[in-house]
């Protein structure tokens, strides 16, 4: 029998809110303003959000009159996101059984840096295609799986030619890798929270939404707002941050079967 990987935030769960309440996070700053712009979502069109936390961007929907409901496997983070926004309906599921959805239920789904923690993508995807109404969006934002492969990525410098350039140890081979998702526990000496992150090369991701039935209408690589602000690396670093995308949005259309 195959050991189950744990694949859920709920164990960091306050240290996560907080860490999303606290401002200048790539979610506020980055992933929100972009989403709003692309999603473009009408007054009390149903949205699902997969692997949804707790509830940041289900939150921030809501606000603007859609109708969301969040789903997320970790019971901790669902508890959270239903003290934080008691009109929104949340569930705790995962995104290859979402039990509570009919068919064709929902005008569109989001799932925010969600897809490189689930192990069995092509099984929630198909899920989520299930639930959607022909013509229905799938939107979905990652670590940008060319640039950003846990433990085969990495900065480096040339003092030379003085460009910080981006080293990329292995891409096609799918890898997964431990994560410490709190490091400051493990640096006080505490237990570690660890969960885990799937690499999947960019054809694998696209492979799962086309045998889903969905088609790829959007494609947006999103960089960091951050700058560097001492240091004789500054514009080198700030230049990196330019170049190199920290995330990737795949926006897929579910298509009708009679058309």
């Amino acid at each position: 029998m195959t050991k189950k990987r744990i694949t859920s935030w709920g164990k960091v769960s306050e240290w996560y809110h907080e860490l999303l309440s606290s401002g200048d996070t790539y979610q506020e700053k980055v992933i929100l303003p972009n989403l709003l712009r692309i999603a473009n979502f009408k007054k009390n069109e149903r949205v699902l959000d997969v692997a949804c936390g707790e509830g940041y961007f289900t939150r921030a929907f809501a606000k603007t009159g859609v109708q969301m409901t969040g789903a997320d496997i970790s019971p901790e983070l669902i508890t959270f996101a239903k003290k934080l926004s008691s009109q929104t309906s949340f569930f705790t599921a995962s995104i290859a059984r979402l039990f509570f959805a009919r068919d064709n239920s929902f005008d569109a789904a989001l799932c925010v840096l969600g897809l490189q923690n689930i192990e069995h993508i092509k099984e929630g995807i198909v899920e989520v295609s299930r639930v959607l109404k022909p013509g229905g969006r799938f939107i979905a934002v990652l670590n940008h799986p060319c640039f950003r492969i846990p433990k085969r990525s990495s900065w480096g410098f040339d003092d030379e030619k003085h460009i910080q350039y981006r080293r990329i140890d292995g891409y096609l081979s799918e890898s997964r890798a431990s994560i410490d998702v709190y490091p400051g526990k493990t640096a006080r000496g505490e237990k570690p929270s660890v969960t885990y992150s799937f690499h999947r090369p960019l054809q694998v991701y696209l492979k799962a939404f086309f045998a889903a039935g969905f088609s790829l209408t959007r494609f947006e690589e999103w960089n960091s707002h951050k700058k560097s602000e001492h240091g004789p690396r500054v514009k080198a670093e700030d230049r990196a941050r330019k170049e190199f995308p920290l995330f990737l949005c795949i926006v897929a259309e579910k298509k009708n079967p009679h058309v």
